[in-house]
């Protein structure tokens, strides 16, 4: 039986959230649909030390939810008209939040379909800004708070039962310790994982 992730579990570093993120489901409510998809990749970022982190410069008004309390949604756009989805943990004032990078789609997909302009499912949502396309996730949701259980949320799932692989984080810039930690967590062999190896 799934339930909605308490504000407890996010509270916790981006490290540890990260990996146990994988299996759970994100669920979209959506002009009377429901979209869901088993999170099947994340990313942590971890604070003002990570040179790779919005938050490395400390807060700013693009970046102020990161601060704020934990198991909240940080949306930022990327060339300029792509969103990306990150859940706000650990402690309030630590900035740290971890990347939802890809999605194994599980219901809602034919909206999935007409929101992507896809027909292959293995492409609706494989990656941070196709997974926010296709479930409509866009700034109008930033700073929202993902343990109420309404309009976007994260429901506990069946621990993985494919192995989790760890790897450098996809087109990350800063210092060479934030180029090259182990910080991104997927899921071996599933076919939904980002392109980006």
């Amino acid at each position: 039986m799934s339930s909605i992730l308490s504000r407890e579990f996010y509270a916790r570093t981006a490290l540890e959230v990260a990996p146990d993120l994988l299996g759970c489901l994100l669920v979209r409510e959506l002009d009377g649909e429901r979209l869901v998809g088993r999170i099947v990749e994340t990313e942590a970022y971890y604070g003002e030390e990570d040179a790779a982190s919005h938050a490395f410069r400390g807060p700013t008004e693009r970046n102020r939810a990161m601060f704020g309390p934990a198991g909240h949604a940080y949306i930022y756009l990327i060339y300029g008209m792509y969103y990306c989805l990150n859940v706000v943990t650990g402690e309030e004032g630590r900035g740290e939040a971890v990347l939802i990078r890809a999605l194994e789609p599980l219901q809602g997909i034919e909206m999935m379909k007409q929101r992507r302009g896809r027909d292959k499912v293995r492409e609706l949502t494989n990656g941070p800004a196709k997974l926010c396309q296709a479930l409509g996730i866009d700034r109008r949701l930033y700073g929202h708070d993902l343990t109420l259980g309404r309009v976007l949320w994260i429901e506990s799932g069946p621990r993985p039962h494919e192995p989790i692989l760890t790897g450098p984080r996809v087109g990350v810039r800063g210092d060479e310790h934030a180029r090259n930690a182990a910080w991104r967590f997927y899921l071996q062999h599933n076919p939904f994982v980002s392109p980006a190896r």
